[in-house]
């Protein structure tokens, strides 16, 4: 049964691959071809940013063409940046057994001195086979040698290594940042810390492409130092989220909306129409019903005290109907008469009355 492939990216066609690669490919059907090098341009993409995915990629070329060696190779590739040295031995081996080229000899060497097995190491890379890779390929082969010879405590040997034609700050080979920044930490781990520093510093500024940490490594050296504040402003806000919301308390609200307290303007209509009292009319001596669904009425905050007469002058009937009336004068909400503010239970009485000043109260 075949295993689910992973997805390819829309914009990715197979066409992608150089060359070589693509003759290489040939030798499978045109559908497949086209297949294994989607897969293959993934695997090189993926490979710094998600290596679990470019693993995925590189297994399902492995297992469309197997017996390709470019494909070999991008196994080989992944397992060497995972770590899995043992796999990646492997899978090199095959691609070079594949194509009879020579040139993944350094990472080849690579592996056994991460297999811990630096003697083994040291011999592949002073096989006859090593006098064929290009320049490229054989400064690469003495970086390597010269981690091994550090590692065996060889650190005279180490640095010696390094120390050829190409090794010249005014270069600027396509290895000459690596060459550069090998040299530097040889120089270090010798304990030669003033030489090391201006050797990273021309491996900086060769290193436009930013494959090494040369820059971060200058300024280790002079006790630079870099904070991240917006980190640490994150940080002190997770732990102490209860102040800052604290800071951002009410009283700036209430200082601004000072308005808020004309919510208390209309408490009074409430209480004063909640239990009316039978009014006492001079015509009409009968009590008065007071429907208890009183309309709220506007009640002015300052008011005047009514000053009572001791000696209340008697109630006056208006003689006039209210269509012959003249002009009421205005009359204070507080001492308009009840009959013009509520429903009687008698109907409309014959015309207004004014109550004495103890019913005004």
């Amino acid at each position: 049964m075949r295993l689910p492939e992973p997805r390819i990216d829309d914009d990715v066609t197979g066409f992608e691959l150089d060359r070589a690669v693509k003759n290489e490919l040939r030798t499978l059907s045109k559908e497949n071809a086209v297949g294994v090098g989607q897969h293959l341009v993934m695997t090189s993409r993926l490979m710094d940013s998600d290596i679990v995915a470019a693993r995925a990629h590189a297994e399902t070329a492995v297992r469309r063409a197997g017996r390709v060696a470019s494909v070999r190779e991008a196994r080989g590739l992944v397992a060497y940046r995972e770590g899995d040295f043992a796999l990646a031995l492997s899978e090199f081996r095959t691609a070079r057994r594949l194509s009879g080229s020579h040139h993944l000899l350094p990472m080849m060497v690579d592996c056994e001195r991460g297999l811990g097995r630096p003697e083994k190491a040291l011999e592949l890379a002073g096989s006859p086979e090593a006098k064929t890779l290009t320049a490229a390929e054989q400064v690469e082969l003495r970086i390597v040698c010269s981690g091994i010879r550090r590692d065996m405590g060889q650190l005279d040997a180490a640095v010696v290594l390094l120390e050829v034609p190409s090794l010249n700050p005014s270069r600027r080979d396509p290895w000459s940042a690596r060459l550069f920044y090998a040299y530097a930490d040889a120089l270090m781990a010798r304990g030669d810390s003033d030489l090391a520093r201006a050797w990273f510093a021309v491996a900086a500024e060769a290193d436009e492409a930013q494959d090494t940490d040369a820059a971060e490594r200058l300024d280790e050296i002079d006790g630079v130092v870099f904070v991240d504040l917006g980190e640490g402003d994150a940080e002190s806000g997770a732990e102490e989220p209860e102040g800052a919301e604290v800071s951002e308390a009410a009283p700036v609200e209430v200082s601004t909306e000072p308005e808020s307290v004309e919510v208390a303007q209309e408490p009074a209509p409430v209480e004063v129409a909640q239990e009316p009292e039978r009014a006492e009319v001079s015509r009409e001596p009968e009590s008065v019903e007071v429907s208890r669904e009183l309309e709220p009425v506007e009640v002015s905050r300052d008011l005047e005290p009514v000053e009572v007469s001791p000696e209340p002058e008697p109630a006056r009937v208006v003689e006039d109907s209210v269509d012959g009336a003249s002009e009421p004068e205005a009359v204070d909400p507080v001492q308009q008469p009840l009959a013009d503010r509520v429903d009687t239970a008698g109907g409309d009485p014959e015309g207004p009355v004014e109550h004495s000043a103890e019913e005004g109260r």
